[in-house]
């Protein structure tokens, strides 16, 4: 099984740290946050990660190396400078992700979020051509009240509606198909197959945090450290 780690963005919001430290790296309780992914996956039973980076990326490649301390290998997709949006760092990444349905993971949230239940997921997927993706969504935080995305009757995922989206999902190369590498959002893309029906979510109600500024990487090291979130 294999998972594709989200590592490219800039992290403007948390300036002047990641002028020199990639967001992924930014420390949580004294551990990388990268890091709490990377054992996550190898403990849910993923052999290979693939992580797309394009600032300062050689500092993410230094600090993880091929894997193997975690039992996993780490394949590298390097971007231009800027990167390549979210769909097209993953269509860059296709040939190293293969063609079954994978996991994919913001780099900059946080959360308990078990992932063994979505790698069975995963391979449920693979076997089910009409879908293409499945959403983790969450309540809505106060600097997403309006949410991203509903969630219907069957588990099927409306465009409209008042849940935020994790930043943890599950993709088929066919969501992509016929996409060249290029900067590309993933937004449109899962639209138009919520349209089709292809998209499928749930709701996830343990702890999340979207550590994208200052203020919330310290609520979010105050709640891991305080009370032993993991």
């Amino acid at each position: 099984m294999k998972a594709m780690i989200l590592a490219a963005g800039r992290g403007s919001r948390m300036r002047p740290l990641t002028d020199t430290l990639p967001k992924p790296l930014v420390p949580v309780c004294g551990k990388p946050l990268i890091e709490y992914h990377i054992e996550k996956l190898a403990k849910a039973g993923v052999t290979e990660i693939v992580i797309n980076h394009a600032w300062l990326g050689e500092q993410l490649e230094r600090a993880l190396g091929d894997g193997q301390r975690w039992g996993v290998t780490i394949h590298y997709s390097a971007e231009p400078e800027g990167g390549l949006e979210t769909a097209g760092g993953i269509i860059q990444a296709l040939p190293l992700l293969g063609d079954q349905a994978f996991l994919v993971i913001n780099g900059d949230v946080y959360s308990d979020m078990p992932f063994a239940p979505l790698i069975e997921r995963a391979r449920e997927l693979s076997q089910i051509e009409a879908k293409q993706a499945h959403l983790v969504l969450v309540e809505s935080p106060a600097h997403n009240a309006k949410g991203d995305f509903g969630l219907e009757a069957q588990g099927a995922v409306s465009e409209t509606g008042k849940f935020t989206f994790s930043g943890v999902s599950i993709l088929s190369p066919s969501l992509f198909k016929g996409m060249e590498v290029g900067f590309i959002k993933l937004a449109p893309s899962l639209r138009k197959a919520m349209q089709s029906g292809k998209v499928t979510g749930e709701l996830y109600q343990g702890y999340w945090s979207d550590v994208g500024t200052f203020e919330r990487l310290q609520a979010t090291e105050q709640d891991v450290c305080a009370h032993s979130i993991s």
